[in-house]
């Protein structure tokens, strides 16, 4: 077996060696607002679950070159965001929005997404996705960098879901119907595949 010390990596060999070892990733797809009113779209896979009491999540937005990325920049002025996953009807144009666009372009109208009003907060979500979480900014940490930061945490405390009443039955969602798409590594995704069950020890 090989032992690799991550100090003795290049960013880029530790990028490599994280999102082919840790996966299948689950992806959001976040929306949010500038400051001049142009809604963003961007997918993000270092994305997780925080807790459920109160229910909250975790995105990890990395930066290029010590800054901040357009979604960052727009959660910090607004304090809300909206998380979408990603499934196999809309990844493609998903896939679309991580294109590099200048912040006066909105992602949304490039791959031809739909916004929709939230409920509580003022940033519109997309209707392509099966299950959308509105979200107001709980907490955040700048990391890594010596000197410069090179990621933004955030962490979301969602205010409202959105479930596709299809794949939605006595307060659990369907994951074949759902059929989410994770991220693998390169321009790799995977679809859900065998689903098995192990009882957990009382």
């Amino acid at each position: 077996m090989l032992s690799i010390d991550p100090m003795q990596n290049s960013e880029r060999e530790n990028y490599k060696l994280l999102i082919g070892s840790i996966i299948p990733r689950p992806i959001a797809f976040v929306t949010s607002m500038s400051k001049e009113g142009i809604l963003n779209g961007a997918p993000f896979s270092y994305f997780s679950i925080v807790s459920a009491n109160p229910p909250m999540i975790s995105l990890s937005i990395q930066r290029k070159e010590g800054k901040q990325k357009d979604t960052a920049r727009n959660i910090f002025a607004t304090k809300e965001f909206v998380v979408h996953i990603v499934d196999d009807t809309n990844v493609e144009k998903v896939n679309k929005t991580a294109a590099i666009l200048p912040p006066e372009q909105s992602e949304i109208e490039l791959a031809n997404l739909t916004p929709i009003t939230s409920k509580k907060l003022s940033i519109p979500g997309v209707k392509e996705a099966k299950v959308r979480m509105e979200c107001i900014l709980e907490n955040s940490l700048q990391l890594g960098g010596n000197e410069t930061p090179s990621c933004d945490l955030i962490i979301g405390r969602i205010v409202q879901y959105h479930i596709d009443e299809d794949i939605y039955e006595q307060g659990r969602i369907d994951p074949i119907g759902l059929s989410a798409i994770s991220r693998l590594a390169g321009n790799d995704y995977a679809k859900i595949g065998e689903i098995f069950t192990i009882e957990r020890p009382k």
